[in-house]
């Protein structure tokens, strides 16, 4: 057999390619071209980040028939490159922890070097980056939810205020911002000198109308006008976020429109409901071609556990990921799933509750969520909550011989029951 003139240990998987280290006010691309002799030809330019400066990049891909780029996803300093450079070139996005470079020597030449040599042979794991109109969806999901987390910050100041003012509705009424609350929040907006049980009991609404004496006496205390002026300031900002809130929520609806049978579908899972639907869609989006198993998409979104194996031992499972949206999505769903009575989860839950503790046992029901969500998205089906006994029967014949054995421990026989 004659000996290969080719003596390289890893092949060339992309003969052309770019890597492209960017930042918030300029960039360097290195492209790299293979010529049919096996010689390489590296070009290096620098471009600023302005539009012009990113049309004239692709223009210089264009040029030297560059098919493929890859550049590290530094904050969001990488968007306005992909906005210039999508669809014309297969992008590939990386995490900069997978593309660290050997300290020492590092600039930002060095590090499109770094980058294209990489993706030159084919050892760059690119992230998923959906589609734009998923994108935009994303975009709205996660402000709803900033916007959420600051509504609930301006509630408990309201209530923090309250509480320097000797008022004490929360502790009567379950809920502060409810009908009864707000229309004791404008009792004490209107600037009455005295609040009379007359007034308190034109403002209960709902169940708590047989807690009139508690509730006036909750309202008594030392309201000035310095705290009638915060409060009136803390209700038009909450007034403000819920309308941004409701503004938001139907701008989803009107994108989402074409998908409405598949987020009907995702609301029949347990625990989900129609703004975790939304966010889990616009998270991983409604078609799931990027991710080929459900293992795949666990492993992205950080639910399953990770390997740590070293000389044939097991260490810490801990997922690598720490942060990721549809984690923090699929937790939350999780704990509604868990409460409901006479379900799957909260069966499965409780029995690995006893076994790894609350944190491990909920971080593995929104694993299951995810696969589950994963086939209703990928295969069209239906969600069918297996109730649950499903454990139970399952493992019919080992719970009936722990029992025997239990049972022979205190002295008695466990005999069948007649039919």
């Amino acid at each position: 057999m004659a000996k290969s003139n080719d003596s390289s240990i890893i092949s060339v998987v992309h003969p052309v390619c770019c890597g492209i280290d960017v930042h918030k006010e300029k960039l360097s691309a290195c492209l790299i071209k293979t010529e049919e002799s096996g010689t390489e030809e590296v070009l290096i330019q620098e471009f600023q980040t302005f539009t012009d400066e990113l049309i004239r990049l692709r223009e210089w891909l264009i040029e030297h028939d560059c098919p493929v780029v890859a550049m590290e996803s530094t904050g969001v300093y990488w968007q306005p490159v992909h906005n210039v450079i999508e669809g014309c070139f297969a992008v590939i996005l990386v995490n900069a922890r997978h593309v660290k470079k050997v300290p020492g020597r590092k600039t930002d030449i060095s590090d499109s070097k770094w980058l294209a040599g990489l993706l030159r042979h084919g050892l760059l794991r690119g992230s998923f980056i959906p589609p734009r109109e998923v994108r935009e969806w994303r975009d709205l999901t996660r402000l709803r939810r900033k916007h959420t987390e600051t509504l609930g910050d301006y509630k408990r100041r309201t209530q923090k205020l309250f509480e320097s003012a000797n008022i004490k509705i929360d502790s009567v009424a379950s809920d502060l911002f409810g009908v009864t609350g707000r229309n004791l929040m404008k009792l004490l907006l209107s600037g009455k000198s005295k609040i009379t049980e007359s007034d308190v009991k034109k403002s209960m609404r709902g169940r708590i109308k047989n807690k009139e004496d508690e509730l006036y006496r909750s309202a008594q205390g030392f309201f000035s006008e310095h705290h009638r002026f915060i409060l009136s300031s803390l209700l038009q900002t909450v007034e403000m976020v819920e309308n941004e809130i409701k503004r938001i929520d139907q701008r989803l609806r009107t994108l989402t429109s074409s998908h409405a049978d598949l987020l009907e579908r995702l609301q029949e899972v347990t625990g989900v409901a129609e703004v975790s639907s939304h966010a889990i869609v616009a998270e991983i989006g409604p078609t799931l071609e990027t991710f080929p198993s459900s293992a795949a998409i666990s492993s992205w979104a950080g639910v399953c556990p990770g390997n740590n194996e070293s000389a044939g031992k097991r260490h810490s499972g801990r997922s690598p990921v720490h942060r990721n949206h549809l984690k923090t999505i699929l937790v939350e769903v999780a704990w509604a799933a868990v409460k409901k009575k006479g379900s799957y989860y909260k069966e499965k839950f409780h029995r690995l509750k006893a076994r790894r503790g609350s944190k491990r046992a909920i971080v593995a029901i929104a694993h299951k969520l995810l696969k589950c969500i994963y086939h209703i998205i990928k295969d069209g089906t239906r969600f069918k909550d297996l109730g649950e006994q499903f454990l139970t029967l399952r493992n019919k014949a080992l719970a009936l011989l722990q029992l025997k054995r239990k049972a022979h421990q205190l002295g008695y026989t466990l005999v069948p029951r007649e039919q």
